[in-house]
Formats: C-alpha cells, sequence, structure tokens
C-alpha cells in the first residue's frame, strides 16, 4: 500500500461557523489515475446501456459524468461498484484489476446512487451508526455526529428517517457517502430535492473536497452545477463517450465575441474570411464573431488592417450548457445518418 498525500478534510462555512469532518490518508496508483475503464459495454438483451467505453478518472479533483437520460452514466457507476456485471470489457480501480479486487476496492470508496434508502423507522444518527457497523467504516461517533453537522441535519439527527424531507434524506445519502473516509466518492445527481441555500452548501462542499485531494465522480444532468464546481467533465451519449477534458479547455475550443465597429457591414465580410472564425452574425445593432475569445486581439488585428476600427468588443464564454447541446445533438445527427 503505496500513501500517497495527507489532506484534511474540507473546511466550510456553515451559518458563519468552519465545519471540518477529520483527515484521510490517500492511497493512489501509481499511473495517476483512480479509474480506467477500457473498452466497457453492458447489454440488457437487446439494449446496449453502454458501449465500448474508455474513460480515465485522475487522482483528486471534480470529476463530471454528463449526458441525456439512457446515455449510460448511472450503469457506468454501477459497474464501477460491481453493481451491475459487464459484458465486455475491463475496469481498474487505484491501479487493481476489478475483477481481482474489487471487495478491497470497495473499502476505499463512497457512493450515493440514485435516491438513498434507509431505514424508514431508525434516526438519520442510528442510520449510519448502523452503515458504519455493517460497512466496516469503523466506530467513531464522532465522526457521525461531524458528517451529521457537515450536511446540515444535526438538529434532526434523531429524528426518524421517514419524517426527512427530500432534501434531507439526500444530505443524510451524501453523509453516509462521507462514511470511513473514503479516497473515491461517487455522487449521483447530489443536489436532488435541495432549496437554494442547501444547493450552494454541498456544491461549496464537493469543490473543497476536489481541492483538498480527494476525488469525486458527480453524476448531475444540472449543467450549470458541473460548470461550477468540475476540473474535468466526461460527456456520453447513447453509452459512448463523445468528449472529456478540463471544463476549461472544452469551453475555450469556441467562444464568440460581440462587437461594433466603424463599418459592420465590411467587417462581417472581413471577419467571414478568417479560417479560424467559424460565423459572423448580425445581432443588436453589432456583430457576433465565433471564435475563440483569446483571439479577440487577432480580430480587432484583422480589421483595423483593412480600415475597420472596433468601438465596442465585449467577448462570451461558451457555456458548458451550449457546448453539451452541441456535441450531443452532433452525435444524435451522426447516429441517425448511420
Amino acid at each position: 500500500m503505496v500513501e500517497g498525500s495527507n489532506p484534511s478534510w474540507p473546511t466550510i462555512k456553515k451559518n458563519n461557523q468552519k465545519l471540518s469532518v477529520g483527515k484521510l490518508r490517500l492511497n493512489t496508483s501509481s499511473a495517476g489515475f483512480l479509474v480506467e475503464v477500457d473498452g466497457l459495454r453492458k447489454q440488457f438483451g437487446a439494449v446496449v446501456a453502454v458501449r465500448g467505453l474508455t474513460l480515465r478518472i485522475p487522482k483528486g479533483g471534480v470529476f463530471g459524468l454528463l449526458g441525456p437520460n439512457g446515455s449510460g452514466k448511472t450503469t457506468t457507476i454501477g459497474l464501477l461498484l460491481g453493481l451491475v456485471k459487464p459484458t465486455s470489457g475491463s475496469m481498474r480501480l487505484f491501479g487493481a484489476d476489478v475483477r481481482s479486487s474489487h471487495l478491497a476496492a470497495l473499502h476505499r470508496i463512497g457512493a450515493m446512487v440514485e435516491s438513498p434508502a434507509f431505514y424508514p423507522d431508525l434516526s438519520g444518527r442510528a442510520n449510519l451508526r448502523f452503515f458504519q457497523g455493517i460497512g466496516n467504516k469503523g466506530s467513531d461517533l464522532g465522526e457521525v455526529n461531524r458528517l451529521l453537522e457537515l450536511v446540515g441535519l444535526a438538529d434532526r439527527a434523531d429524528s426518524r428517517f421517514r419524517t426527512y424531507s427530500l432534501g434531507m434524506k439526500q444530505r443524510l445519502g451524501i453523509a453516509y457517502a462521507l462514511l470511513g473516509q473514503p479516497e473515491l466518492v461517487f455522487l449521483d445527481e447530489p443536489t436532488n430535492g435541495l432549496d437554494p441555500a442547501g444547493m450552494a452548501e454541498v456544491r461549496e462542499l464537493i469543490a473543497q473536497l476536489g481541492k483538498a485531494g480527494h476525488t469525486v465522480v458527480l453524476s448531475s444532468h444540472l449543467l450549470n452545477e458541473v460548470e461550477q464546481v468540475c476540473d474535468q467533465v466526461a460527456i456520453l451519449s447513447r453509452g459512448e463517450l463523445i468528449a472529456q477534458g478540463h471544463v476549461r479547455d472544452l469551453l475555450s475550443t469556441q467562444g464568440s465575441v460581440r462587437l461594433k465597429t466603424t463599418d459592420d457591414a465590411r467587417a462581417a465580410q472581413i471577419l467571414g474570411a478568417l479560417d479560424w472564425v467559424t460565423s459572423v452574425r448580425s445581432e443588436e445593432g453589432g456583430l457576433v464573431a465565433v471564435a475563440a475569445a483569446e483571439r479577440s486581439g487577432d480580430l480587432t488585428r484583422a480589421l483595423s488592417q483593412q480600415q475597420v476600427f472596433v468601438t465596442e468588443m465585449v467577448p462570451r464564454r461558451q457555456s458548458l450548457e451550449s457546448y453539451f447541446l452541441e456535441v450531443t445533438a452532433r452525435d444524435t445527427a451522426q447516429a441517425r445518418a448511420n
């Protein structure tokens, strides 16, 4: 067992008070990836949920899994957790083949998949204590209490689970996923049912987990949520990987610039002839040029060389939502063409 760095669990502010949940000892694979998937396929009868998926999830940070309904996100997580048996392909967790070390790997993983299920007549605290025991995640009551405080359930810790709202159940599910100070945490729609304040707190917690050196795999349909907290993202469609990379890199490939010039008609012709400008259109008394925002200087230079001068310019950064819609629509169109 190789020991990595020893980052502390995140400290976040709740009601202007700092909260912490202890420390973690990280053990990582020599390759730097905690999850390695190659040619993974899962077929349910005639339905192929995951087809030939190859994926790498590095250690540390927050990794987002995105995709429309039926894209294979939850199935992929289920395969990695051993809840679903693959049809073919290989998976490695912490540098070891899952087929020979799945049980050992699971002790280093925390997860909340879909809606969390607990014993309805036990309190939130009693539920966590129960799963702490049967999951061989220690017996520290202090850890349970810290987690309950962290997710905002300290004042309802002794209430029965069946009395919890949907948002409270989600919070308890996150606390459960963090039991035992796991190195790798899977969170499937963790902010489901939370009010805006609760969503903000959970997002801050997830972001701090990644910054502290932990690895969180976040599956979410809320694109702005993923954009806010994820370092890297993988976009799935029809069970296949169609895009993966650092969020900032994916979004910098095609931004846009809104501008006004001394001669917009002439400017549209000049910019339209540049091979690195995807398109130019008129909008609200000005022009919008689709190009990487960092090329704004090149755009201004190209116009001034033709005696057209910029009077107003505002770079627009492409959102993850627009990028997501673009690549999934392209993938759907290609599938129909085939």
